[in-house]
């Protein structure tokens, strides 16, 4: 007999056809991709199979299309349940928000905040959110101490063979960097390790008579750049393969964004598919495992594995168009929707110390993001403005003019400006450094180069920190702690400062690594939303004044 698995990854919301491509084995790019022509292929796939299991490999939300990310990710999870998904392993995105939101919001459907505007929207068919109608998985993911997963750690689907039920267990795994990734970042909760974790619940799974195992790992490798190939397969999905319990039948990946089918062997030498299908909706992979009914198990031999290109010469799946147009539609309501007013204009343009007005009110509303979050309360918030490693985190302006969406006016600030001035969906960390630490930031602002040139990649500070810096001297003490005041006191290098930041700045993403080492990380709202609340609770934000930073000399 024959059970079709059939599996998505990374989605990240990606529900309206976006410019996407694969590419062929003679080198064509193929246009792919589109929540109405996924689910076209799914149905088309499903034809004639009478066990078919549909699943995703994590990271199916925490989308950046603002359809989806306006909505807390809301139409993912609409979208999943109308193709039928059986369940999912956890990508780190999943825990992008909290553990909470992803538990009760996601999966249970609870509200939070203002109905329809902060939460539970109406979806495409006019009824109220209600989370996922399928169960999502993670064996590895437990409280910081702990070995309990905090959610199911496998699934156990029954399949029909001459009207017998027969079991097929699947493990699912998240990244053991989730914890301390920079969007991801959850101090606590921590990561066990996959191959130790993935051979427990094997023994497991055997224990309830489960011969047929699959591991849907959300952790990836690359093997080539065609979709349904495997050249030269390298990176920690294949080190797992290689390593994990040869009662494993079958390993399906994701996190890396990448396309690959290969056959790799186990431990006893013995192949098994190890497959990964790119990201958002570009490619879904099949999966036809042949079980012997007698004994219930994988016949490894006679299994088969291949990547199909989502492609859009099908017809468009009309429900699914109906779906797309809803949540558009919904996006171009939600952008417009005013959330503050400014006094002027609020621009990434930087004076010569570095300063921008945009800047400074970043610092500031992580800052108020910190004296908010329970445990945070931070002395002084930093921004990288233009980092000299990474992403730079401010990506617009906002003009006191309006602009051309019908519902702006002079001043308004709409809720769609300022998510694009601001953020890339990063938690606002409030973490403990030392003085030294935070002089040593300071100067790593000018960093020099390879070619000898010095790079200047300013901080922006909160509102209460005035400094001084002399660019005559040396790289590396251009900063006197003397002349760095914080609340109206000099900087002391011997005591601790508790600083609101980034999780991608202060882990060094952004070149900073004096602030690596922090302790007792609390974890605040994501940017935008931090800036957005900002605005909401300000009355009117005045541009502030540049002179937080000075040249001496």
């Amino acid at each position: 007999m024959n059970v079709q698995l059939l599996s998505l990854t990374d989605f990240h919301g990606y529900i309206r056809p976006q410019p996407a491509t694969v590419k062929d084995a003679q080198g064509n790019s193929i246009v792919v991709g589109g929540g109405p022509y996924i689910a076209t292929h799914l149905k088309n796939l499903r034809a004639g199979h009478e066990n078919s299991i549909t699943f995703t490999t994590g990271d199916d939300f925490s989308g950046w299309p603002n359809e989806v990310s306006f909505h807390a990710d809301e139409p993912t999870i609409e979208f999943l349940n109308a193709i039928d998904v059986d369940f999912t392993t956890a990508g780190n995105h999943e825990f992008d928000i909290s553990l909470d939101f992803l538990r009760n919001h996601m999966v249970k459907g609870q509200c939070f905040g203002q109905i329809d505007v902060d939460s539970c929207f109406t979806d495409s068919t006019g009824r109220r959110f209600h989370g996922a109608d399928y169960t999502i998985s993670s064996a590895n993911i437990t409280r910081k101490g702990s070995t309990k997963p905090l959610l199911p750690p496998y699934v156990i689907k029954h399949v029909k063979a001459g009207g017998r039920q027969i079991p097929v267990g699947f493990i699912n795994l998240t990244t053991p960097t989730t914890v301390t990734g920079t969007t991801s970042y959850q101090p606590g909760l921590d990561n066990l390790p996959l191959v130790e974790t993935a051979n427990k619940y094997v023994a497991e799974l055997k224990r309830r008579g489960v011969e047929a195992i699959v591991a849907n790992v959300h952790e990836g490798g690359t093997a080539g750049d065609i979709y349904d190939r495997c050249t030269d397969p390298k990176g920690p999905i294949f080190d797992f393969a290689r390593q994990v319990s040869p009662e494993i039948d079958a390993i399906v990946s994701g996190h890396w964004h990448a396309l690959f089918n290969c056959t790799v062997p186990d431990p006893d030498g013995n192949l098994r598919p190890v497959v990964e299908a790119a990201n958002h909706g570009r490619l879904i992979n099949e999966i036809n495992l042949r079980i012997d009914p007698r004994t219930r198990d994988v016949i490894r031999s006679a299994t088969t594995s291949v990547n199909h290109p989502v492609t859009r010469d099908v017809p468009a799946d009309p429900e699914t168009v109906r779906l797309v147009d809803h949540w558009v539609a919904k996006g171009a309501q939600t952008f417009a929707r005013p959330v503050g007013t400014i006094a002027g204009d609020l621009t990434r343009v930087r004076d010569a110390d570095g300063e921008s007005t945009l800047g400074n009110v970043i610092a500031d509303a992580q800052l108020a993001d910190s004296q908010r979050t329970r445990g945070g309360v931070a002395d002084l918030a930093v921004v990288a403005v233009a980092p000299l490693k990474g992403s730079a985190s401010l990506r617009g302006d906002l003009l006191h003019a309006k602009g051309t969406d019908p519902a702006d006016s002079d001043g308004t600030v709409l809720y769609g400006e300022a998510r694009a001035a601001f953020g890339y969906a990063n938690p606002v960390l409030t973490v403990s450094v030392t003085g030294a630490q935070l002089d040593q930031a300071l100067e790593q602002q000018w960093q020099t180069q390879p070619d000898g040139t010095v790079r200047f990649g300013p901080l922006a500070v909160s509102g209460n920190v005035r400094y001084s810096y002399d660019a005559s001297r040396p790289v590396g003490d251009r900063v006197n702690p003397a002349d760095v005041l914080i609340g109206g006191q000099p900087l002391d290098v011997g005591r601790s400062y508790r600083v609101a930041g980034l999780a991608y700045t202060l882990t060094g993403a952004d070149g900073f690594s004096a602030f690596t080492g922090f302790t007792d990380a609390v974890r605040g709202s994501r940017d935008y939303e931090a800036f957005r609340e900002y605005l909401v609770r300000s009355a009117t934000v005045t541009p502030p004044p540049l002179d937080r930073a000075t040249a001496l000399g």
